[in-house]
């Protein structure tokens, strides 16, 4: 009974993470639920960065004293001090008698160190309850503590014979309406949003989540030599772009955008003489960006996917065949069918007529 009972309050706690989904970055999502003889006295979560964790917001919130009451915590409490003091210091001034733990926090200032300090305490702790959906809620976090850059997430939306064009270049709209609000959505869930130039030039879209409620992600544009127009719309008030150039962008284009208050941030090239995308990744980690989308075209799409850069795979399936048109993803250099790049579905959604394939790529050793 112990395990369903500590479960239950566990997806409480999940449930609470949750809502703050696309705000607190570059911190996790964190849920808290405080517990006495089978009543929750008090929870909360970890708002935004900077402010109090989810451990400090539950305890502030409990109804009673919580002391000899248990604590169930997705993610292990902080034992550093960062941004805000310590959450493990705080949670044992309480004399709690449990606390369950989802999982323990990649972060190597924390790794172990807060569940240790518990246990030295002479608190009963607990972890691993529910640990795969505690670690799936903060994938995004975990890649980004761990390696220094973004999680990065491809999208696009294709027919069932993988094109996401006709023959022509037409591609409005290849998926319906919901599906087009589920993509606003998950646009206002990560911090930046990267596509091509000829995406811009072909498409002048927004790059926005005008459809849903939500933040506009940064708006990034790879664009070599700066060949965009300043009239482009992704350059319009719906938020903030950074443009992505070479050494070789002209200084009166530099000098345009500059005048306009857009962002060039020069980058290496790569051996194609576009720019090198692993250190566009370093450049944004850097920045605190921990999750971008990518949202092409074909050629930045199979970009990423050749330098094994992706970590998900979101792919809206619209019931449509158009014959010969632009292919969704272009040359991999693959060979083989052992070679293909693997993925693991997690979930198919489904958005008016379209399926949305929700996959994530298999570790580059096991492809």
């Amino acid at each position: 009974m112990i395990g369903l009972t500590d479960e239950y309050y566990m997806r409480r706690a999940l449930r609470l993470a949750r809502k703050r989904a696309g705000k607190t970055s570059p911190n996790p999502l964190v849920g808290a639920v405080i517990v006495r003889e089978g009543t929750i006295i008090g929870e909360g979560c970890h708002h935004r960065c900077g402010e109090n964790h989810a451990e400090i917001n539950a305890i502030e919130s409990a109804t009673e004293t919580v002391a000899g009451a248990t604590f169930y915590i997705t993610l292990e409490p902080c034992s550093h001090h960062g941004r805000t003091p310590p959450c493990v210091d705080a949670v044992i001034a309480c004399r709690p008698d449990r606390v369950v733990v989802g999982t323990t926090d990649p972060n190597p200032l924390v790794s172990g160190k807060g569940i240790e300090i518990l246990r030295q305490s002479g608190i009963e702790t607990r972890v691993g309850v529910l640990e795969e959906a505690c670690r799936e809620i903060n994938e995004v976090f975990f890649k980004y503590i761990l390696t220094g850059l973004p999680y990065v997430t491809l999208k696009f939306a294709q027919t069932l014979d993988g094109r996401i064009a006709t023959a022509s270049g037409d591609s409005r709209w290849i998926s319906s309406n919901p599906s087009r609000k589920y993509a606003h959505r998950l646009r206002s869930l990560h911090d930046a949003i990267l596509v091509g130039a000829d995406t811009v030039l072909k498409d002048d879209p927004e790059l926005t989540c005008r459809l849903v409620r939500g933040k506009n992600p940064l708006r990034i544009v790879c664009d070599s030599r700066l060949r965009l127009p300043l009239s482009a719309r992704v350059f319009s008030d719906g938020g903030k772009t950074l443009l992505v150039a070479t050494r070789r962008a002209a200084a009166e284009r530099r000098r345009a955008f500059a005048e306009r208050g857009i962002e060039v941030l020069e980058i290496a090239e790569d051996r194609a003489g576009r720019v090198d995308l692993r250190e566009i990744l370093r450049a944004l980690g850097k920045r605190e960006i921990s999750s971008l989308l990518v949202e092409g075209g074909a050629a930045v799409i199979t970009a990423f996917l050749k330098e094994n850069l992706a970590d998900r795979l979101l792919v809206v399936l619209s019931p449509k065949i158009v014959g010969a048109g632009v292919n969704s993803v272009g040359e991999l250099g693959v060979r083989r069918m052992d070679d293909a790049l693997g993925l693991s579905l997690r979930r198919i959604i489904r958005r008016g007529d379209d399926l949305i394939l929700d996959a994530r790529f298999n570790p580059p050793a096991s492809r």
